[in-house]
């Protein structure tokens, strides 16, 4: 087995990790039998999933997939417009664009995403969503959230927002904390043409980011952090242990092995995961993958039914997943 190399890092990443030399046969390994504290039966990492690609089917509300009090993650399909405007007063919410087209109407202006972008609303701006053939992701973030990637472009005070669009009698809902089930505080009519002409009246714009390549880090905020990962081949010598956080992933696209001290899981698009805090973990993948990762202080519990678990291979089975792969 090789000698790996494992990153002890901390949120929010201002500091280069701490570098320490591993046999993994043993970072690995079940513990040894007698002295110290006993261990306990520590639960394998799971994997939920989510179509990644569009399935015709009405208007259903977003499923969550991890939540908590402060933080929610969920997943969203639709290929209409939403039946009303949300506004909600707690958290910043952004988007990331998995499949489709989606145009993204605010008092902020409109724009249109397509896949591997993301858009960031800001607290209490109010918003609907015309999607075609669409899913995307929702990360409801405690703020102030900074923006650290590159723009690659804003919303433009435009109406119509899209073609063929006119006013609809819709209703606004207004929800506080995270926007999850019974968190819903007002809902009552608006004057859609009037909420989109506040746009002329602000040069306050929401912006567009796109994934890019290498490891990137987007958005950060007081307690957790988005980026993404985009690789052409991992050998997964490096492992990764965040001391004070832990980290939610998404498989975006490709194909890629995870391993864990709690398990090894083939992830595929459409696949999350979540990596308890302080757990080791590293990629292992011979072809282009992509992944995004929401890195949290505080824990968000997963809500969503479980896809499959983790499991346990020999060192010998992992390190033959490496066989002819670049370093």
């Amino acid at each position: 087995m090789p000698e790996v190399r494992e990153h002890l890092e901390a949120f929010p990443f201002d500091a280069p990790p701490r570098v320490l030399r591993r046999r993994e046969e043993l970072l690995l390994a079940e513990p040894l039998p007698g002295g110290g504290r006993p261990p306990r039966a520590y639960p394998p990492v799971e994997a939920v999933h989510f179509s990644a690609e569009y399935v015709d089917q009405p208007f259903v509300p977003p499923r969550g997939v991890y939540e908590s009090a402060a933080m929610r993650i969920e997943w969203q399909t639709m290929n209409a417009r939403q039946p009303f405007y949300h506004r909600n007063c707690g958290v910043d919410e952004i988007s990331f664009q998995v499949c489709g087209d989606r145009t993204i109407m605010t008092e902020l202006g409109s724009v249109d995403v397509a896949p591997g972008e993301f858009a960031r609303l800001p607290d209490g701006v109010a918003h609907d969503n015309y999607g075609r053939r669409d899913i995307h992701l929702l990360f409801y973030v405690p703020g102030p959230v900074e923006r650290l990637g590159t723009v690659d472009r804003r919303s433009e005070a435009r109406v119509p927002p899209f073609p063929g669009w006119s006013p609809a009698p819709l209703n606004e809902l207004v929800t506080e904390g995270v926007a999850g089930p019974g968190q819903d505080v007002a809902l009552s009519p608006i004057d859609e043409r009037l909420l989109l002409a506040h746009a002329d009246d602000t040069q306050e714009r929401l912006e567009v980011l796109r994934i890019g390549s290498g490891v990137e880090w987007l958005y950060r905020g007081p307690t957790a952090m988005i980026g993404a990962t985009v690789a052409a081949a991992s050998t997964g010598h490096v492992y990764r242990r965040l001391r004070n956080a832990e980290e939610i992933q998404y498989q975006v696209s490709g194909t890629r092995t995870l391993v864990t001290q709690r398990g090894v899981l083939h992830l595929a698009p459409g696949d999350f995961v979540r990596i308890p805090r302080a757990v080791a973990f590293a990629s292992i993948h011979a072809g282009p993958s992509t992944h995004l990762s929401l890195v949290s202080t505080q824990p968000i519990p997963q809500v969503a039914q479980g896809a499959r678990q983790a499991e346990r291979m020999a060192p010998s089975d992992i390190d033959g997943l490496r066989a002819g792969k670049p370093t």
